[in-house]
């Protein structure tokens, strides 16, 4: 039998179905993309719900939403909770939602109790963290930890909107951004609550997890150039098609990340743009997207080797000339052991089941977060590990043992002098 939980299980739950409704896709999807008027809408109400817990509100000029409960020493370095509420164009409603809502039940359930913290106490929503709507994520915690690429104010949706516009239109100055420098070691702890989106706390029947590390993506970006003909004249030998060579890169990705059974290794190609794009004109330029990722970096850079070998192979069989442009390129970062070492005396005293380390595939804005201080990840069991999609689910009990985590977790960081 769970200990009784400290946490607000049913405001935790009717702020999650509440924010949800911002953005509403059919029964059970949300769209709510980065900068949208459905994104501001949804941190309007998350702030707030900040408010209502006792905290004071900003947005920066990155358009992150934080909140504020002052500790008793400004001086000490910050606890900061949070995760993101702009979703995928065909999202769920627990992504990133349950990360910020928890946090806010955290701090909330802690003033309620007469808590007073040692330290500043922060909770972030983090702007565009999924980067899908200008191909390129954790927008928000990279610009507060200082590790923008030149020009993302200027890369555009597919309406032709620039990141710049999106922001003023959201109601933020982006010039603001030209006089911020991020703080070396303002910021001490990270913590953040997410649904796994992943299969394996369902499969060990287990409702948490305690994550060990953020797998390193390296996202690609190939173009494969051939020379177009008719379908029906050109003979089979005499052909330079783009396409049947690029098909050819991606089962070799495929293989090359399938080849170690057990291996946590997973390689994608998700995005393909074939021109002319007529079915009687062999292709004469393909470009397409490679996310390869793994928790071990040495493993993956062999693999990355291989594919390039395989790539120059394949150009030269077909004729191809090709160009490879890195899009993204991570290290794998692990969790701070003391905070793994904390999460599981506190998990023993809710007297559950011990919740199993598992990393993380996904990037989160942990990911960022790890450069500048310690940070430890909660992962919530979610029904046969969809996500990315309207029938992400996860059980309202599991994500209430996973935000009680937190705020054990949270509280004892916070006291702590």
């Amino acid at each position: 039998m769970n200990k009784p939980l400290s946490i607000n299980t049913p405001r935790l739950h009717q702020h999650i179905q509440a924010l949800a409704q911002i953005g509403k896709l059919g029964e059970t999807g949300v769209c709510r993309l980065a900068l949208s008027k459905e994104d501001r809408e949804g941190v309007d109400l998350v702030r707030s719900w900040m408010e209502e817990a006792g905290m004071t509100t900003r947005i920066d000029a990155f358009a992150n939403l934080i909140g504020v409960w002052k500790g008793r020493n400004p001086e000490l370095p910050v606890l900061m909770l949070g995760s993101h509420v702009d979703s995928q164009p065909y999202g769920g409603r627990f992504d990133g939602a349950i990360g910020v809502l928890g946090a806010i039940e955290a701090v909330q359930t802690m003033a309620e109790q007469g808590i007073v913290p040692e330290r500043d106490v922060e909770v972030v929503a983090f702007c565009d963290e999924e980067g899908c709507r200008f191909n390129k994520g954790l927008f928000g915690v990279r610009g507060m930890t200082g590790k923008l690429e030149p020009d993302e104010l200027e890369r555009t949706d597919k309406n032709g909107v620039t990141r710049r516009q999106a922001l003023l239109e959201f109601g933020v100055d982006p010039a603001e951004q030209a006089g911020y420098a991020f703080q070396a070691g303002r910021v001490g702890t990270f913590l953040e609550l997410h649904i796994e989106q992943g299969p394996v706390l369902e499969a060990m029947d287990l409702p948490i997890g305690i994550v060990s590390g953020i797998s390193g993506p390296l996202w690609l970006t190939v173009e494969m150039t051939g020379f177009a003909g008719h379908a029906g004249s050109v003979p089979m030998g005499m052909r330079r098609d783009a396409l049947v060579g690029s098909a050819k890169i991606i089962v070799a990705l495929n293989e090359l990340a399938s080849r170690e059974p057990g291996a946590p290794t997973v390689g994608t190609v998700g995005s393909l743009q074939v021109f002319p794009d007529s079915r009687n004109i062999i292709p004469e330029k393909v470009a397409f997207t490679v996310d390869l990722r793994d928790i071990d970096l040495s493993r993956r850079q062999v693999l990355e080797q291989e594919l390039f070998a395989a790539l120059e192979r394949i150009a030269d069989e077909h004729g191809l000339a090709y160009t490879v442009r890195e899009d993204t390129n991570s290290e794998p970062r692990y969790c701070a052991d003391w905070i793994k070492r904390m999460m599981r005396e506190e998990a023993e005293g809710m007297e559950i089941a011990p919740p199993p380390e598992l990393m993380s595939g996904p990037f989160h804005d942990s990911l960022a977060m790890s450069y500048v201080c310690d940070y430890g990840m909660i992962f919530v069991r979610c029904l046969a590990g969809i996500s990315h999609n309207p029938k992400e689910f996860a059980a309202p009990e599991d994500i209430a043992l996973g935000t009680e985590l937190l705020y054990r977790t949270a509280r004892r960081i916070a006291l702590q002098e």
